[in-house]
This record gives structure tokens, C-alpha cells and sequence, in this order.
């Protein structure tokens, strides 16, 4: 057995030097976080098949077939509308409100494709194909989180490909791991992107004590080593970080948006389910404050809302605006204070985690 407090099962069953899941959409970072001994996830649900294929190829090429593949599938999306037909069923107070959002801000219209609409989210057909896309890649790790079809499962074990699931809740766990998840990400409240309503501190060893045979990640406002330190204290087999490598050298992050999150705190992030219909951890922006104020309309179900949001935030980006733009940011956001290669990242966690826990164990 290793002598070093960082080595955990989660490393032998990923295979990575460090208990450290970089999650991310950005192949440059994937690539580098894994040669610096982490597991990376490579979040792919807003690429076409072409894309995704493209992408696997390129970090299969350069690292091998160690990494995971992530997909948002969220269980009540349409079965095979276009994203145009569902966005023709939104109503027209909600699109009457968005407007107004857009004329009293000055958000200008999208010059670009907008991203949205290739949501995996936006249908089961979409979802569907990225799913066999995935599966026929061999990639080893699929993460999913607000919920899989069972046939992902089915079809994944058949393939002898590990199962992530993220939860925010301890029935979501034990749902998932009754469905043959083989590791939980129990995601807390201050965790970037969709997420729960029940702290990290708390949810971790609750989802640990559930499922002792099962290794829990711990996620949400995890930026330090003494964050990943603290996490195997709770009964975490490692962490799951996504804010962290946002800022880093290789991130393709807009850099306006990388010096917004080199200068935001925590409370400058809000937990909003305007932008996809579910509650969802960003900066705040002018179309979260606006729509989460009294008065406003009640919020559409995914994927309307999202598909709603889709022309705000593509006009928002294109035009390079910092006053409209957001990102995906957890509240550890605060230890994020400047632009470093992944690999000096991932070397100071892992040290100041093992000096946190020397410390300890010394004493």
C-alpha cells in the first residue's frame, strides 16, 4: 500500500497519479491535467458528433485513452424536437419578457452560431447520438449528471465503461448506484453549474456513510488542498474541480471572462435556474438578477428556459461585453487569483494537501 495520504482507491480505479477529477470543456486543459496526474472529464455536451468525435481523437492522441467523457441528459427533454420547435412553444410572455431584458441592458443580437442549440439537453434524439457516439469511441469513463436513460448504464457495463454519476441529494445516489453507477460525484450547493440545495461539508460524508462500497467524489467550492485535504476527511475517494482550471494558461475561457473570475468571490456567484430551467451556479449577470427579482415570470422547465436563454448569452459573448457576460463559477471561486499553467495548479493542490495532512498525521 502507498505511503502517500493522496493515493486513494479513486486512483486505482482511474488509474491517475492524484485523486483529483479535472473537470472541463477545454481539450488543451484535459490534456495537460492529465499529465499532471489528474483524471480529466471532458464535458462535451454542447458539441456536435462531428465535434465530439473530433475531440476525442485529438486527446486520444496525445495522451492515450485514460480520460472520461461528459454529458448533461436531462430525462424529461423532448424525443426528437428541433431546437426551432421548441423554442416556438415557449410563451409569449416569456419571450415578451425576454426582450425587455435585452432592450433595457442594450444586449445586441448573436453574430454567431448560438452554441445552445446544440445542447445535448435540447432532445433524447440528440442525447441519444451522443451517447452511441461516446460508446463507440471506447472511451473507459462516461460522467452524466441531472439524470441517464438506463440503457446508458446497460449499454456502458456491456462495455466494461465506468459509470460517474453526479448527485446533489443521498436518494439521487442511491438511485444511481442501485443503476450500477461505479462512483458518485456528491456535488455540493457551492459547486459551479447545476447543482443541489444541501452543502458539500454536509453531503459528502451523508452520501459516504450511504455508500460505503461505493467511492463518493466530493464537489463544490473545492479550489485548495486544504479543500482536497479536507474532502478525504470526510470519506471522499478524491474531488472533483471544475472553477479551478477555468483561469489556467491553457483554458480556452474568453479572457474577459477569465478576469472576471480572477477578481469575483464567492457571493458574486448566484445559484439561479434562469438560465436552463434548473438551479444552476454562475456569476451573476444582468439576465439572472432580472429574472430571479419579484415580478418576473415563473421560470420555464428545461430545455425552454435554456433555449430561451441561448440568444441573451450568444449576444452577450459575441459582442464581448463583461457587464452581460457569466460562467459556470462555484463559491472557492476566491482562491482563484491568477492565471497558471494546469500543471503548477494541480502540483500546488496535491502539496498543500499533503502538508495538511502530514501535519495532522504528525500530530
Amino acid at each position: 500500500m502507498s505511503d502517500d495520504p493522496l493515493h486513494t482507491r479513486l486512483c486505482d480505479i482511474l488509474g491517475s497519479e492524484l485523486p483529483i477529477v479535472c473537470f472541463t470543456h477545454c481539450r488543451e486543459v484535459a490534456v495537460a491535467a492529465t499529465r499532471a496526474g489528474c483524471f480529466a472529464v471532458l464535458g462535451e455536451a454542447l458539441r456536435s458528433m462531428e465535434e465530439i468525435e473530433r475531440d476525442i481523437g485529438w486527446v486520444r492522441d496525445r495522451i492515450g485513452s485514460n480520460f472520461g467523457i461528459d454529458l448533461v441528459l436531462p430525462a424529461r427533454a423532448p424525443r426528437d424536437a428541433t431546437p426551432e420547435e421548441i423554442y416556438a412553444e415557449i410563451p409569449a410572455e416569456h419571450l415578451a419578457f425576454a426582450e425587455d431584458i435585452e432592450a433595457r441592458f442594450d444586449v445586441p443580437a448573436p453574430t454567431n452560431e448560438v452554441v445552445l442549440r446544440k445542447w445535448g439537453g435540447n432532445n433524447q434524439k440528440i442525447a441519444r447520438a451522443q451517447i452511441d457516439m461516446v460508446l463507440e469511441s471506447g472511451v473507459p469513463v462516461i460522467a452524466t449528471g441531472l439524470g441517464a436513460p438506463d440503457f446508458l448504464f446497460d449499454e456502458a457495463r456491456a462495455r466494461g465503461v465506468k459509470m460517474i454519476a453526479l448527485v446533489g441529494a443521498t436518494r439521487q445516489a442511491l438511485a444511481q448506484a442501485e443503476r450500477g453507477a461505479d462512483m458518485i460525484v456528491a456535488q455540493g450547493y457551492d459547486a459551479a453549474g447545476h447543482t443541489g440545495g444541501v452543502g458539500t461539508f454536509s453531503i459528502v460524508p451523508e452520501i459516504a456513510a450511504a455508500l460505503p462500497e461505493v467511492p463518493v467524489i466530493a464537489a463544490g467550492g473545492i479550489t485548495t488542498g486544504r479543500h482536497l485535504a479536507a474532502s478525504l476527511c470526510l470519506g471522499a475517494a478524491g474531488v472533483w474541480t471544475g472553477t479551478l482550471w477555468l483561469t489556467s494558461e491553457e483554458s480556452d475561457v474568453d479572457p474577459i471572462v477569465k478576469e472576471r473570475i480572477l477578481a469575483a468571490d464567492g457571493d458574486e456567484t448566484t445559484r439561479s435556474a434562469s438560465i436552463s430551467g434548473k438551479t444552476m451556479r454562475v456569476l451573476r449577470c444582468p439576465w439572472t438578477e432580472v429574472w430571479d427579482a419579484e415580478g418576473a415570470p415563473d421560470l420555464l422547465k428545461s430545455p425552454y428556459q435554456m433555449l430561451l436563454t441561448s440568444r441573451y448569452l450568444q449576444g452577450a459573448n459575441d459582442a464581448r461585453r463583461p457587464d452581460l457576460m457569466t460562467e459556470a463559477v462555484g463559491q472557492g471561486v476566491h482562491f482563484v487569483r491568477d492565471e497558471r499553467p494546469v500543471a503548477a495548479i494541480a502540483a500546488s493542490m496535491a502539496d498543500q494537501a499533503r502538508d495538511v495532512l502530514g501535519r495532522f498525521r504528525a500530530r
